[in-house]
C-alpha cells in the first residue's frame, strides 16, 4: 500500500491518561460499543506477556487438540485483536463480528478502558502477566520490529519510557494492578507467565476447569507438545511471519525471540537494575500482587 509511510512509525496519542495508537483513537467508538457476546472467551495481557502462547493453547483446547484445525489460518486472524484498526490493514472489531461463537477475543486495554458489554455479558476473562523486567526487554525488541509502534530509540531511551508508562497501552504496573483487582468481582482466571514456563501442564488443567471442560490426558499432552516455544517458533500460523515485512520485520528481531524467564539479565546494566527495583517498590507498594522475575 501506498501509505505505508504514513500509518507507521507515529507517535502515539494520549487517550484518556493511556498512550495508544493514533489508529485506535480515531476509531475509539467502534471499539468503545463494540458487542461481546456472553460465550466470548477474552483474553487480556499487557503487551509481551505471553498474549499468543495463551491464544494457541486456548484454540488447541477449543478445538479439542486438534493440531490441523489450528493451522485453518493465522492466529491473529484466529484469535482476532480487538482493538487493533489500522486503516487498509486490520479492523479487529469487524473481524470478531464477522466471526462465528463461540470467540476468542484478544485485548491489550487496561481494565478501565474495556468494552462494557463485556462486564455486562458476564464473559470469562484470561488475563496472563508477566514479570516486568522481562516484559520491558522483550518490549524493547517488539518495537523494533513491529513498525505501528514509534521508534524505540536505545535501551536506555526505551526503559525510561517504560518506566514512566510512556509506552503503548500504558503503564505496565497499572495494568497488572488494575486487573488484579478487578478479578475480586469478575470471572477472571488470572494467571503468570512464569508459572507456565515452570509446570505449562498445571496451568492448561486451571485453563481446562476454568472453562469447564475436560479433555483425555493425551490431548491434553499433545496441546503442551504443540504450544511448546520451539513448536510455535516453526509454525507459520503461530510465529507472524505470514504478516508482511513493511508491518512486521522479523531479521530485526523474530516475533519469538526466546520465550523465556530471566532474559532481562542479558539486557539490564546493573544501574538500570538498582533504579528499577527502587522505582518497582513504590508503584507496587501495598499490592498483594506478587512476581518472580526469573525461574
Amino acid at each position: 500500500m501506498d501509505n505505508k509511510q504514513d500509518i507507521f512509525r507515529r507517535d502515539l496519542v494520549d487517550f484518556q491518561g493511556v498512550p495508544l495508537f493514533w489508529s485506535i483513537t480515531e476509531e475509539w467508538s467502534q471499539v468503545e460499543s463494540f458487542e461481546s457476546r456472553p460465550d466470548d472467551l477474552l483474553i487480556s495481557t499487557y503487551p509481551k506477556s505471553g498474549t499468543t502462547w495463551t491464544s494457541e493453547i486456548l484454540d488447541l483446547i477449543y478445538n479439542n487438540g486438534d493440531v490441523e484445525k489450528c493451522k485453518r489460518d493465522a492466529i491473529y486472524k484466529r484469535v482476532p485483536f480487538m482493538e487493533l484498526i489500522v486503516p487498509g490493514l486490520s479492523n479487529g472489531v469487524k473481524e470478531l463480528n464477522d466471526m462465528q461463537s463461540p470467540r476468542l477475543v484478544k485485548t491489550h486495554l487496561p481494565v478501565q478502558l474495556l468494552p462494557s458489554s463485556f462486564w455486562k455479558n458476564n464473559c470469562k476473562i484470561v488475563y496472563v502477566a508477566r514479570n516486568a523486567k522481562d516484559v520491558a526487554v522483550s518490549y524493547y525488541y517488539f518495537y523494533q520490529m513491529a513498525k505501528i509502534h514509534p521508534e524505540p530509540g536505545t535501551w536506555e531511551e526505551f526503559l525510561d519510557k517504560f518506566i514512566a508508562g510512556k509506552v503503548a497501552f500504558g503503564s505496565w504496573y497499572d495494568h497488572v494492578k488494575g486487573w488484579w483487582e478487578k478479578r475480586k468481582d469478575h470471572r477472571i482466571l488470572y494467571l503468570f507467565f512464569e508459572d507456565m514456563k515452570k509446570d505449562p501442564k498445571c496451568e492448561i488443567q486451571k485453563l481446562l476447569k476454568f472453562l469447564d471442560k475436560d479433555l483425555p490426558e493425551e490431548t491434553v499432552d499433545k496441546i503442551l507438545y504443540h504450544s511448546s516455544f520451539d513448536m510455535m517458533k516453526q509454525n507459520p500460523s503461530a510465529n507472524y511471519t505470514t504478516l508482511p515485512k513493511f508491518s512486521m520485520d522479523h531479521s530485526l528481531s523474530p516475533f519469538m525471540r526466546k520465550g523465556i524467564s530471566g532474559d532481562w539479565k542479558n539486557q539490564f546494566t546493573v544501574a538500570q537494575y538498582e533504579r528499577f527495583e527502587e522505582d518497582y517498590k513504590k508503584k507496587m507498594k501495598g499490592s498483594t500482587l506478587q512476581f518472580c522475575s526469573e525461574i
